[in-house]
């Protein structure tokens, strides 16, 4: 039997010591190399932003169709002698771009094009092999954190859909009497490509802070600001998709006065083509003139999400839709400029630049509103 203990004795202080957790229960669970993994995604998410540009790049040189096939392992090898490159310039000449808008065209002046378009699918699947390789080499060592596996291979599955859509929207120009892809693939192609770098930017967002800092932060969270910014999010997203439209359909190099079309406020025959649906996509007038309005309306709106986020408590909150609203009004002028100067291709990249610019800082205006970052209680 135990002997008497004394009435202040510690109880247990016979028994061995038992380890006193260190704090950071909520990180220990899986860590992981964060710090590694958001470095590798950061890398992802500048190869995707030079993609847009160079897909950009590609759509105003009218380089997209000049590769008629879709090989995605092979077609890595460019033409290696002049038997190659003559059988690529046939293939090119047998679809309706070439013999109902560039019948004539040299060899030399082919080649120009099509090094563009090999240029932008190379940087695909070199993206492809970054993610890859990054994705399998932490999930063998188990540097994946808790909870994060699903999403980092859901990078790699949406990178692989946005190929095959590449080659889809591709194939829309190769038959028919079609001189250019179809405008509602090319902007299915490019609205996947901000949904991948909206994705990437918030996941570096979230690996830049520790798991109990988010929890904390969320306790804070600007609940209306957030929601306001979550529909500022989805109206730059459909003004980015009517864009493709139209780049799709060259219609930023009609009509090009301003503020009014040909004149009036609405262009000559908005919908003069059969059936009516289809002017939503080919008719150049009409779809100008719905991005126009969706500037007006996305400016607008800007304006009173950004009027809420002055009265954020939280500095740094505050400072980040400031930066929404400088872009903003910086597209707006640049958009004017693209079509009073007919959408020349420096201009109209740097009008693409900026809606990438606009949507990576809506997003992280939108990230500051539900992670709030600490400050002093001064502010």
């Amino acid at each position: 039997m135990a002997g008497q203990r004394k009435l202040f004795e510690e109880v247990g202080s016979d028994s061995k010591a038992k380890p006193v957790p260190a704090g950071g229960m909520i990180d220990a669970g899986k860590r992981g190399a964060r710090g590694a993994i958001r470095l590798w995604l950061m890398m992802l998410f500048m190869l995707v932003m030079v993609m847009i540009v160079v897909g950009g790049l590609t759509r105003l040189t009218d380089s997209g169709l000049s590769i008629t096939e879709w090989k995605p392992l092979t077609g890595a090898l460019p033409p290696m002698n002049a038997e190659d490159w003559q059988r690529e310039f046939d293939l090119y000449r047998a679809i309706p771009e070439y013999q109902l808008q560039n019948r004539g065209m040299s060899l030399a002046e082919f080649k120009f094009i099509y090094w563009w378009e090999w240029g932008h699918r190379q940087l695909g699947r070199f993206i492809g092999v970054v993610w890859a390789l990054g994705f399998f080499g932490f999930l063998v060592a188990r540097k994946i954190p808790t909870g994060w596996t699903g999403r980092l291979l859901g990078l790699g599955v949406l990178g692989g859909l946005q190929g095959a859509i590449g080659w889809w929207m591709v194939a829309s120009g190769l038959e028919g009497e079609m001189l250019d892809v179809a405008s509602y693939r090319l902007a299915t192609h490019l609205g996947l490509a901000f949904v991948i770098l909206g994705l990437i930017a918030w996941y570096v967002f979230t690996l830049g802070r520790e798991e109990r800092d988010l929890i904390q932060a969320r306790r804070n969270a600007d609940t209306g600001l957030f929601a306001w910014s979550s529909v500022l999010l989805y109206f730059a997203f459909a003004q980015i998709l009517i864009g493709a439209l139209v780049a799709g359909i060259d219609a930023g190099r009609t009509y090009n006065d301003w503020p009014l079309m040909a004149g009036g406020f609405l262009p000559p025959y908005p919908f003069d083509i059969d059936p009516v649906w289809r002017n939503f996509f080919e008719n150049a007038g009409l779809v100008q003139f719905l991005h126009r309005m969706a500037g007006y309306g996305l400016f607008l709106f800007g304006i009173a999400v950004w009027l809420i986020a002055r009265r954020s408590a939280n500095r740094d909150t505050r400072y980040r839709f400031n930066s929404v609203m400088v872009v903003l009004l910086l597209q707006v002028v640049i958009g004017i400029v693209t079509v009073v100067y007919m959408a020349p291709w420096h201009i109209a990249i740097v009008h693409q630049i900026g809606a990438i610019l606009l949507w990576v800082l809506i997003l992280r205006g939108r990230f500051a509103a539900r992670y709030p970052v600490q400050q002093s209680i001064r502010g």
